[in-house]
């Protein structure tokens, strides 16, 4: 019997990347699980941002996201060194622009890899790099009246 170092399905896919998106319409987290389906896949870690209604002590009463033309760039590029670091399987990631709801989702990815383990962990790595790296910006509104840009870089 081989190792199951040896197996293919224990080593990343080609193409991984099965989903990138900026998105002004909801998201749907079926989508992004649908995408990154893979029978070689032991483990897939799914993570979604949702608007909560408050920050830093204060109120959230609605908020926008806006993004740089690059952005959509950005997240492949990310998606791409994430899937070079894990052994993934598939990779999904889509974030949503626009005017949002207090509970509306934000952000969607999703990994798929040989054993959970890894796929926590490139899942992880994934929307920490989105986070930090893509310029995606929300625009807070609280209920005080005031309001905040935060920047995603």
């Amino acid at each position: 019997m081989a190792s199951t170092s040896d197996h293919p399905g224990e080593r990343a896919a080609q193409d991984p990347v099965k989903l990138i998106g900026i998105r002004d319409t909801p998201l749907s987290v079926d989508e992004v699980f649908r995408a990154v389906g893979d029978d070689a896949s032991g483990g897939t870690a799914l993570f979604v941002g949702t608007v909560r209604n408050h920050d830093g002590g204060a109120d959230v009463a609605e908020l926008g996201y806006s993004c740089h033309p690059s952005a959509e760039a950005e997240m492949r590029r990310i998606a791409e060194k994430v899937a070079a670091e894990f052994p993934v399987r598939a990779l999904a990631a889509v974030h949503r622009v626009g005017d949002l709801r207090i509970g509306d989702l934000a952000v969607v990815v999703a990994v798929s890899c040989p054993h959970r383990g890894e796929a926590f962990e490139a899942c992880r790595r994934l929307i920490d790099d989105l986070k930090h790296e893509v310029p995606i910006w929300k625009h807070q509104r609280f209920a005080d009246g005031t309001e905040e840009w935060v920047g995603a870089c």
